[in-house]
């Protein structure tokens, strides 16, 4: 056991002092993490040196090996469509409302599949699931449930803090830290449907390339990975109608193309930091996803969904390219189609298909009372 120790804390000085892990090494020391083999003070300090240093791909890779080894309820959707997911890494200093959680519905709306794997707020004060779950959708189920919704709705989302999920140690750690990890990336990848196709927002343009190699190495056959800057010195880990957004995009032969997009190449207005932040309560922010959904809201909030739906719908040939992507997403909210697959969402991805409706149709009342 001292020699463990030993090894260990040899390793986190390593990192501390700028070194690097091969992925065989990174996947040894996650596997003692999750499995609760070094003390938490040990396990602690590696999460805060790897992060700190900044993870290279090779250690995101392995870190990502283990959790899907080790710690991932897999599942095998049977639909005919490849599975994609799309979500922001989190640890970003612009705290919006929860634009992927929107994208992922209306990209769903058109066909999609969309494989959702995401986590409760860390950094932020209203995660993916903590929205999702305001909105009818019971995050808290088994797998087996996330895969009949994939299969039934096209869209499902699996609760990365979920013992159901990830029984040996994920949601323990995630539980017990308030600081952005290498987990944010990793952990988020370790999706049970493993899709093949993804659509990630970073919280650092230092992270784009990372990630995407990260992605072209654990399998994934395209990727769009982005960084929105703002006028303001703060980041988001969504594509931006604030300033530029930054982007890497994996290819078929397993190319990346590093470009740049603006919100005016996109045709969409400069918004502004206030009309994109989270109130921070659930209720209210489930019936601002609903306002848009239904197609109510037609100013920034409408604009920067539609613009992070593109990529979704560009990468799966839905639009002939990312502005194109913009104006479909926009028809597709306009149209309805968009709430009509929440409310499908909400009785597929339920235990209790009556309890989802149920909260739907309670949301649509209050939107309905207030109008």
């Amino acid at each position: 056991m001292e020699e463990r120790l030993r090894t260990f804390g040899a390793k986190v000085n390593e990192l501390i002092g700028g070194g690097s892990l091969t992925r065989a090494q990174a996947k040894d020391m996650f596997r003692q993490v999750l499995l609760n083999e070094q003390p938490d003070l040990q396990q602690g300090a590696f999460l805060a040196s790897i992060t700190a240093k900044g993870a290279t791909p090779q250690e995101i890779a392995g870190s990502w090996e283990a959790i899907y080894e080790i710690d991932t309820i897999k599942v095998t959707p049977n639909v005919n469509s490849p599975l994609v997911d799309n979500c922001g890494t989190g640890m970003d200093t612009l705290k919006t409302f929860n634009i992927s959680t929107a994208a992922s519905i209306v990209a769903a709306a058109d066909g999609i599949v969309m494989a959702k794997h995401g986590a409760r707020a860390i950094t932020s004060r209203c995660g993916t699931v903590d929205i999702a779950e305001a909105l009818g959708v019971d995050v808290e189920c088994d797998v087996s449930v996330v895969k009949r919704s994939i299969e039934t709705a096209g869209i499902g989302m699996f609760n990365g803090m979920s013992p159901k999920v990830h029984p040996t140690a994920l949601g323990r750690i995630l539980s017990q830290i308030r600081f952005g990890t290498i987990l944010n990336i990793a952990g988020s990848l370790a999706n049970p449907a493993l899709p093949t196709y993804g659509v990630r927002g970073v919280y650092s343009e230092s992270m784009l390339t990372p990630t995407v190699e990260t992605m072209r190495e654990i399998g994934y056959h395209r990727a769009i990975v982005f960084h929105g800057l703002t006028g303001s010195s703060k980041g988001m880990d969504e594509m931006s109608t604030l300033g530029p957004t930054k982007v890497v995009e994996l290819g078929r032969d397993g190319r990346t193309v590093i470009y740049q997009i603006t919100p005016e190449a996109m045709g969409l207005d400069l918004a502004r930091e206030e009309d994109l932040l989270t109130t921070g309560d659930r209720e209210q922010e489930a019936l601002r996803l609903l306002r848009i959904l239904r197609g109510e809201e037609t100013g920034p909030q409408q604009d920067i969904v539609c613009l992070n739906t593109a990529p979704i719908l560009y990468m799966m040939g839905r639009a002939d390219s990312l502005r194109d992507g913009v104006e479909k997403a926009r028809s597709i909210l306009v149209s309805g189609r968009a709430v009509r697959k929440l409310q499908e969402w909400t009785r597929a991805q339920n235990s209790d298909p009556s309890m989802g409706e149920g909260r739907f149709n309670e949301l649509m009342a209050k939107m309905d009372a207030s109008a």
